[in-house]
């Protein structure tokens, strides 16, 4: 009959077998074996007609509730980055990432406390009063009736402040307007 002991061959085994197995079978059990797969395929085309059918009433189902695609990728989106977040794997690494942010925040306060320390103990050096002195000589000579003894940066104020004088002065009165 139908039920035969006979394995079926299993994907990659060698064609010769199957070709040997239907040349076994009798032309009354090749006859039952095509009408069984027939009835199969017809079944398949049936099953296949109703996943369909369900799946233009499932889409209905969604329009008439306002559902779109869009709104579906969106919630899956949020469903899956929710279900990642709440992984131990992705809280142990949020955890290990604030800290290491928060070390190196600390490390670039300290580099620029260490930086303005620098700054401060070159301004304080001998070399660097020189320098200033020298300036403020420069300035004396140049700039005329000003007393001297201001700092640095008063110097580099007052040498901003008269290029803009310089600049302003040179503008034609349509420039200005």
């Amino acid at each position: 009959g139908l039920l035969r002991s006979d394995s079926i061959p299993e994907v990659g085994e060698d064609a010769a077998a199957t070709v040997g197995m239907a040349e076994t079978l009798s032309e009354e059990e090749q006859d039952e074996l095509r009408k069984e797969l027939a009835k199969v395929e017809e079944e398949i085309q049936t099953l296949s007609q109703v996943l369909a059918a369900k799946e233009k009433h499932l889409a209905e189902i969604k329009r008439k509730l306002g559902m779109n695609s869009l709104q579906e990728l969106r919630q899956n989106i949020t469903k899956s980055w929710q279900d990642v977040t709440s992984t131990t794997a992705y809280k142990k690494t949020s955890e290990t990432l604030s800290q290491a942010g928060q070390k190196a925040s600390a490390a670039f306060s300290t580099v620029g406390s260490v930086i303005t320390k620098k700054f401060e103990d070159v301004r304080n050096s001998p070399t660097f009063k020189s320098f200033e002195e020298k300036v403020e000589n420069f300035k004396s000579k140049v700039g005329g009736s000003k007393p001297t003894g201001g700092d640095f940066g008063d110097v580099l104020n007052s040498a901003a402040n008269a290029s803009a004088t310089e600049t302003i002065a040179e503008q034609t009165p349509e420039e200005t307007h």
